[in-house]
Protein backbone atom coordinates (compact mmCIF):
# COMPACT_ATOMS: atom_id res chain seq x y z
CA UNK A 1 0.00 0.00 0.00
CA UNK A 2 1.17 3.53 -0.70
CA UNK A 3 2.72 5.44 2.17
CA UNK A 4 0.56 8.06 3.79
CA UNK A 5 1.48 11.52 2.46
CA UNK A 6 2.62 13.99 5.15
CA UNK A 7 -0.21 16.34 4.21
CA UNK A 8 -2.89 13.71 4.46
CA UNK A 9 -5.67 14.75 6.86
CA UNK A 10 -5.61 11.74 9.17
CA UNK A 11 -4.42 8.23 9.82
CA UNK A 12 -4.91 5.54 12.40
CA UNK A 13 -1.73 6.76 14.06
CA UNK A 14 -3.13 10.24 14.61
CA UNK A 15 -4.16 10.14 18.23
CA UNK A 16 -2.80 13.39 19.63
CA UNK A 17 -5.31 15.49 21.53
CA UNK A 18 -4.30 18.39 19.28
CA UNK A 19 -5.42 16.60 16.13
CA UNK A 20 -8.63 17.92 14.56
CA UNK A 21 -11.67 15.72 14.96
CA UNK A 22 -12.19 13.49 11.90
CA UNK A 23 -14.99 14.46 9.54
CA UNK A 24 -17.95 12.03 9.27
CA UNK A 25 -16.45 10.54 6.11
CA UNK A 26 -13.01 10.17 7.68
CA UNK A 27 -14.58 8.52 10.70
CA UNK A 28 -16.38 6.00 8.52
CA UNK A 29 -13.10 5.17 6.79
CA UNK A 30 -11.50 4.65 10.19
CA UNK A 31 -14.43 2.45 11.18
CA UNK A 32 -13.61 0.03 8.34
CA UNK A 33 -10.66 -1.19 10.41
CA UNK A 34 -12.92 -1.94 13.38
CA UNK A 35 -14.59 -5.34 12.94
CA UNK A 36 -17.52 -4.21 15.09
CA UNK A 37 -18.17 -1.11 12.99
CA UNK A 38 -17.05 -2.30 9.56
CA UNK A 39 -20.35 -3.51 8.13
CA UNK A 40 -22.12 -0.21 8.75
CA UNK A 41 -19.12 1.79 7.48
CA UNK A 42 -19.01 -0.21 4.25
CA UNK A 43 -22.72 0.28 3.74
CA UNK A 44 -22.69 4.01 4.41
CA UNK A 45 -19.62 4.75 2.32
CA UNK A 46 -20.72 2.65 -0.66
CA UNK A 47 -24.16 4.27 -0.61
CA UNK A 48 -22.75 7.79 -0.65
CA UNK A 49 -19.49 7.27 -2.54
CA UNK A 50 -20.59 9.36 -5.53
CA UNK A 51 -20.70 12.53 -3.44
CA UNK A 52 -17.40 11.94 -1.63
CA UNK A 53 -15.11 13.10 -4.43
CA UNK A 54 -11.83 12.38 -2.63
CA UNK A 55 -12.96 9.14 -1.04
CA UNK A 56 -10.62 7.01 -3.17
CA UNK A 57 -7.36 8.61 -1.94
CA UNK A 58 -8.77 8.59 1.58
CA UNK A 59 -9.42 4.85 1.37
CA UNK A 60 -6.13 3.97 -0.29
CA UNK A 61 -3.82 6.02 1.89
CA UNK A 62 -5.49 5.33 5.24
CA UNK A 63 -3.56 2.79 7.28
CA UNK A 64 -5.09 -0.68 7.22
CA UNK A 65 -8.14 0.20 5.13
CA UNK A 66 -7.18 -1.65 1.94
CA UNK A 67 -6.18 -4.68 3.99
CA UNK A 68 -9.61 -4.62 5.64
CA UNK A 69 -11.34 -4.46 2.25
CA UNK A 70 -9.24 -7.37 1.04
CA UNK A 71 -10.15 -9.31 4.15
CA UNK A 72 -13.83 -8.81 3.34
CA UNK A 73 -13.29 -10.12 -0.19
CA UNK A 74 -11.31 -13.19 0.82
CA UNK A 75 -13.63 -14.07 3.69
CA UNK A 76 -16.39 -15.28 1.36
CA UNK A 77 -14.25 -17.56 -0.80
CA UNK A 78 -15.37 -20.63 1.23
CA UNK A 79 -19.01 -19.88 0.34
CA UNK A 80 -18.45 -19.92 -3.43
CA UNK A 81 -18.12 -23.69 -3.84
CA UNK A 82 -20.38 -25.29 -3.00
CA UNK A 83 -22.53 -22.19 -3.58
CA UNK A 84 -23.87 -21.24 -0.15
CA UNK A 85 -23.47 -17.46 -0.28
CA UNK A 86 -26.39 -15.63 1.33
CA UNK A 87 -27.94 -12.33 0.27
CA UNK A 88 -26.58 -10.63 3.40
CA UNK A 89 -23.04 -11.90 2.75
CA UNK A 90 -23.25 -10.85 -0.89
CA UNK A 91 -24.47 -7.37 -0.01
CA UNK A 92 -21.67 -6.87 2.48
CA UNK A 93 -18.84 -7.91 0.18
CA UNK A 94 -20.41 -5.97 -2.70
CA UNK A 95 -20.24 -2.85 -0.55
CA UNK A 96 -16.52 -3.52 -0.16
CA UNK A 97 -16.21 -4.08 -3.91
CA UNK A 98 -18.02 -0.81 -4.58
CA UNK A 99 -15.33 0.98 -2.59
CA UNK A 100 -12.69 -0.90 -4.60
CA UNK A 101 -14.41 0.37 -7.74
CA UNK A 102 -14.14 3.88 -6.37
CA UNK A 103 -10.39 3.40 -5.92
CA UNK A 104 -10.03 1.80 -9.37
CA UNK A 105 -11.78 4.75 -11.04
CA UNK A 106 -9.79 7.56 -9.41
CA UNK A 107 -6.78 8.84 -11.41
CA UNK A 108 -4.59 9.10 -8.31
CA UNK A 109 -5.26 5.59 -6.99
CA UNK A 110 -5.97 3.54 -10.12
CA UNK A 111 -2.39 2.57 -10.91
CA UNK A 112 -1.36 1.78 -7.31
CA UNK A 113 -4.52 -0.37 -7.09
CA UNK A 114 -3.52 -2.17 -10.29
CA UNK A 115 0.13 -2.61 -9.34
CA UNK A 116 -0.96 -4.14 -6.05
CA UNK A 117 -2.73 -6.75 -8.24
CA UNK A 118 -6.00 -6.15 -6.44
CA UNK A 119 -8.14 -7.19 -9.47
CA UNK A 120 -6.84 -10.75 -9.20
CA UNK A 121 -8.71 -11.23 -5.94
CA UNK A 122 -12.01 -10.68 -7.79
CA UNK A 123 -11.55 -13.37 -10.42
CA UNK A 124 -12.84 -16.11 -8.13
CA UNK A 125 -16.22 -14.36 -8.20
CA UNK A 126 -16.28 -14.29 -12.00
CA UNK A 127 -15.70 -18.07 -12.10
CA UNK A 128 -18.93 -18.82 -10.25
CA UNK A 129 -21.82 -20.24 -12.26
CA UNK A 130 -24.78 -20.02 -9.89
CA UNK A 131 -27.56 -17.84 -11.26
CA UNK A 132 -28.90 -17.04 -7.81
CA UNK A 133 -29.13 -13.35 -7.00
CA UNK A 134 -26.27 -13.22 -4.45
CA UNK A 135 -23.83 -14.63 -7.02
CA UNK A 136 -25.09 -12.54 -9.91
CA UNK A 137 -24.80 -9.38 -7.83
CA UNK A 138 -21.29 -10.42 -6.85
CA UNK A 139 -20.24 -11.01 -10.47
CA UNK A 140 -21.76 -7.73 -11.62
CA UNK A 141 -20.05 -5.68 -8.91
CA UNK A 142 -16.72 -7.38 -9.60
CA UNK A 143 -17.05 -6.59 -13.29
CA UNK A 144 -17.77 -3.01 -12.30
CA UNK A 145 -14.33 -2.77 -10.70
CA UNK A 146 -12.64 -4.01 -13.89
CA UNK A 147 -14.86 -1.73 -15.96
CA UNK A 148 -13.69 1.25 -13.89
CA UNK A 149 -10.07 0.34 -14.64
CA UNK A 150 -10.58 0.24 -18.42
CA UNK A 151 -12.99 3.16 -18.72
CA UNK A 152 -10.18 5.61 -19.41
CA UNK A 153 -7.74 4.41 -22.07
CA UNK A 154 -4.48 3.26 -20.51
CA UNK A 155 -2.17 0.78 -22.20
CA UNK A 156 -0.62 -0.27 -18.88
CA UNK A 157 -4.05 -1.37 -17.63
CA UNK A 158 -4.69 -3.37 -20.80
CA UNK A 159 -1.27 -5.04 -20.67
CA UNK A 160 -1.93 -6.06 -17.08
CA UNK A 161 -5.32 -7.54 -17.93
CA UNK A 162 -3.98 -9.42 -20.96
CA UNK A 163 -1.62 -11.27 -18.66
CA UNK A 164 -4.53 -12.48 -16.55
CA UNK A 165 -7.70 -14.55 -17.10
CA UNK A 166 -9.99 -11.60 -17.70
CA UNK A 167 -10.81 -12.31 -21.36
CA UNK A 168 -12.06 -15.90 -20.89
CA UNK A 169 -13.86 -14.80 -17.72
CA UNK A 170 -15.61 -11.99 -19.59
CA UNK A 171 -16.50 -14.32 -22.47
CA UNK A 172 -17.99 -16.72 -19.96
CA UNK A 173 -20.15 -13.96 -18.49
CA UNK A 174 -21.16 -12.80 -21.97
CA UNK A 175 -22.49 -16.29 -22.61
CA UNK A 176 -24.37 -16.98 -19.40
CA UNK A 177 -24.72 -13.83 -17.29
CA UNK A 178 -27.67 -11.52 -16.81
CA UNK A 179 -28.25 -8.76 -19.35
CA UNK A 180 -26.49 -6.22 -17.15
CA UNK A 181 -23.51 -8.48 -16.47
CA UNK A 182 -23.24 -9.26 -20.18
CA UNK A 183 -23.26 -5.55 -20.93
CA UNK A 184 -20.43 -4.75 -18.52
CA UNK A 185 -18.37 -7.77 -19.64
CA UNK A 186 -18.83 -6.78 -23.31
CA UNK A 187 -17.82 -3.22 -22.46
CA UNK A 188 -14.58 -4.54 -20.94
CA UNK A 189 -13.85 -6.60 -24.06
CA UNK A 190 -14.63 -3.56 -26.19
CA UNK A 191 -12.15 -1.40 -24.27
CA UNK A 192 -9.49 -4.10 -24.55
CA UNK A 193 -10.04 -4.30 -28.31
CA UNK A 194 -9.80 -0.53 -28.69
CA UNK A 195 -6.24 -0.71 -27.42
CA UNK A 196 -3.80 -1.68 -30.18
CA UNK A 197 -2.13 -4.30 -28.01
CA UNK A 198 -5.53 -5.70 -27.08
CA UNK A 199 -6.62 -5.97 -30.71
CA UNK A 200 -3.36 -7.65 -31.66
CA UNK A 201 -3.73 -10.11 -28.77
CA UNK A 202 -7.25 -11.12 -29.82
CA UNK A 203 -6.40 -11.52 -33.51
CA UNK A 204 -2.89 -12.98 -33.50
CA UNK A 205 -4.25 -16.38 -32.47
CA UNK A 206 -7.04 -17.97 -34.51
CA UNK A 207 -8.54 -19.67 -31.46
CA UNK A 208 -8.88 -16.38 -29.60
CA UNK A 209 -10.58 -14.67 -32.53
CA UNK A 210 -13.03 -17.50 -33.08
CA UNK A 211 -13.81 -17.77 -29.36
CA UNK A 212 -14.76 -14.09 -29.34
CA UNK A 213 -16.58 -14.33 -32.67
CA UNK A 214 -18.63 -17.30 -31.46
CA UNK A 215 -19.68 -15.56 -28.24
CA UNK A 216 -20.57 -12.32 -30.04
CA UNK A 217 -22.57 -14.27 -32.61
CA UNK A 218 -24.50 -16.16 -29.94
CA UNK A 219 -25.30 -12.91 -28.19
CA UNK A 220 -26.62 -11.38 -31.39
CA UNK A 221 -28.90 -14.40 -31.87
CA UNK A 222 -30.20 -14.07 -28.31
CA UNK A 223 -30.82 -10.34 -28.74
CA UNK A 224 -33.10 -11.01 -31.69
CA UNK A 225 -35.54 -12.51 -29.18
CA UNK A 226 -34.87 -10.15 -26.27
CA UNK A 227 -33.46 -6.87 -27.65
CA UNK A 228 -31.17 -4.69 -25.54
CA UNK A 229 -30.00 -1.52 -27.32
CA UNK A 230 -27.22 -0.88 -24.80
CA UNK A 231 -25.76 -4.38 -25.09
CA UNK A 232 -26.12 -4.46 -28.87
CA UNK A 233 -24.28 -1.16 -29.11
CA UNK A 234 -21.22 -2.63 -27.38
CA UNK A 235 -21.37 -5.75 -29.56
CA UNK A 236 -21.44 -3.69 -32.75
CA UNK A 237 -18.49 -1.62 -31.54
CA UNK A 238 -16.52 -4.83 -30.92
CA UNK A 239 -17.25 -6.04 -34.44
CA UNK A 240 -16.28 -2.69 -35.93
CA UNK A 241 -12.97 -2.70 -34.07
CA UNK A 242 -12.22 -6.23 -35.28
CA UNK A 243 -12.41 -4.96 -38.86
CA UNK A 244 -9.31 -2.86 -38.12
CA UNK A 245 -7.34 -6.10 -38.30
CA UNK A 246 -7.15 -7.35 -41.89
CA UNK A 247 -7.34 -11.09 -41.05
CA UNK A 248 -10.26 -10.59 -38.69
CA UNK A 249 -11.96 -8.32 -41.21
CA UNK A 250 -11.71 -10.96 -43.94
CA UNK A 251 -12.89 -13.69 -41.56
CA UNK A 252 -15.98 -11.67 -40.66
CA UNK A 253 -17.12 -11.92 -44.27
CA UNK A 254 -18.01 -15.49 -43.41
CA UNK A 255 -18.66 -15.28 -39.66
CA UNK A 256 -20.65 -12.09 -39.21
CA UNK A 257 -24.19 -12.99 -38.08
CA UNK A 258 -26.78 -12.50 -40.83
CA UNK A 259 -28.99 -10.74 -38.29
CA UNK A 260 -26.63 -7.76 -38.41
CA UNK A 261 -27.06 -7.52 -42.18
CA UNK A 262 -30.85 -7.31 -42.36
CA UNK A 263 -33.48 -5.18 -40.63
CA UNK A 264 -33.78 -7.29 -37.47
CA UNK A 265 -32.33 -4.61 -35.19
CA UNK A 266 -33.56 -1.49 -36.95
CA UNK A 267 -36.09 -0.64 -34.26
CA UNK A 268 -33.73 -1.71 -31.47
CA UNK A 269 -31.11 0.82 -32.60
CA UNK A 270 -33.61 3.57 -33.43
CA UNK A 271 -32.36 5.77 -30.57
CA UNK A 272 -28.70 4.77 -30.97
CA UNK A 273 -27.38 6.77 -33.95
CA UNK A 274 -23.76 6.07 -33.02
CA UNK A 275 -24.39 2.32 -33.14
CA UNK A 276 -26.12 2.65 -36.52
CA UNK A 277 -23.10 4.54 -37.85
CA UNK A 278 -20.73 1.90 -36.45
CA UNK A 279 -22.80 -0.83 -38.08
CA UNK A 280 -22.64 0.90 -41.45
CA UNK A 281 -18.90 1.46 -41.15
CA UNK A 282 -18.41 -2.17 -40.18
CA UNK A 283 -20.21 -3.39 -43.30
CA UNK A 284 -18.22 -0.96 -45.42
CA UNK A 285 -14.94 -2.25 -43.99
CA UNK A 286 -15.91 -5.89 -44.48
CA UNK A 287 -17.35 -5.65 -47.98
CA UNK A 288 -15.52 -2.81 -49.63
CA UNK A 289 -12.33 -1.70 -47.93
CA UNK A 290 -10.50 -4.17 -45.70
CA UNK A 291 -8.04 -1.94 -43.81
CA UNK A 292 -4.33 -2.60 -43.36
CA UNK A 293 -3.76 -5.04 -40.51
CA UNK A 294 -1.05 -6.35 -38.28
Amino acid sequence: MANLPPSFPFSKASSSSNDPKPSPVEQLVLDICDPELRENALHQLSKKREIFHELAPLLWHSVGTTAALLQEIISIYPFLSPPTLTVAQSNRVCNALALCQCVAAHPETKMPFLRAQMPLYLYAFLKTSSKERPFEYLRLTSLGVIGALVKVEDTEVIKFLLETEIIPLCLRTMESGSELSKTVATFIIQKILLDNEGLRYMCVCVDRFFALSRVLGNMVTSLAEAPSPRLLKHIVRCYLRLTDNIRACLALRDYLPDLLSDTTFTSCLYDEPAAVQWLQQMHHNIRVRPPPGL
